[in-house]
């Protein structure tokens, strides 16, 4: 074999494994899903006045900031699965879903009456919300953490991160059919803190069994 072919067949070769990569994450993507789902189902369900809910933009709003945050986070958690420099094209758009609750909270800031900002933070379901997007999303985290362990990162914990963020963001999107706080300043608080303990825990396990 001379060196074209050579490079013919490793250049097949990695276009092979970035085709079952992807195949891997989307299945696990699709199981996760149905995982989280099973578990709002069974514990907690869609909130009574949902179909009104659904007529205002600050609950309509929640579902953009989750959706955008979990389809940020599979695009680059997948690319992290690849033991090459590909990802860092992907990291710019984690920041879409921050930049939109952060513009939100200002508006909401200047919208609301300054004795009204603690009630809206604090909300009425924080520890709700705080127990049940990590109970909804340690299922998925560890099937996305499974699947990190077919690829060849070589970044273990910040794929680990952004796989917690990949679920947290699909466990908040379940949990915001149910949360009857729809201020910004809620999910900007507590879906936050939530899911960075969801980060923090693929972190620790990515780094402890999705190393090579």
């Amino acid at each position: 074999m001379d060196t074209n072919e050579l490079i013919r067949a490793l250049a097949a070769d990695a276009r092979q494994q970035a085709a079952s990569i992807s195949s891997i994450w989307w299945g696990a993507v699709g199981l996760a899903i149905s995982l989280a789902a099973a578990v709002f189902f069974t514990t907690l369900g869609p909130r009574p006045d949902i179909a009104t809910a659904a007529e205002t933009p600050r609950f309509l709003f929640k579902f953009v900031v989750t959706i955008t945050l979990a389809a940020s986070a599979f695009g680059l958690a997948r690319t992290l699965s690849r033991p090459d420099e590909s990802w860092r094209k992907a990291m710019p758009y984690l920041a879409i879903a921050p930049a939109l609750i952060v513009m939100a909270v200002i508006v909401e800031l200047f919208v609301l009456p300054l004795d009204t900002w603690s009630a809206k933070l604090v909300g009425t379901n924080s520890m709700v919300c705080l127990t049940f997007i990590p109970l909804m999303g340690i299922g998925p985290l560890t099937i996305f953490l499974l699947a990190l362990r077919h690829g060849a990162t070589a970044r273990p914990a910040l794929a680990g991160a952004v796989a917690g963020l990949l679920a947290g963001g699909i466990a908040a999107t379940f949990y915001a059919a149910q949360c009857m706080d729809d201020s910004p300043l809620f999910v900007a608080t507590w879906y936050t803190i939530a899911i960075a303990g969801l980060a923090l825990v693929g972190a620790v396990g990515a780094h402890r069994f999705a190393r090579w």
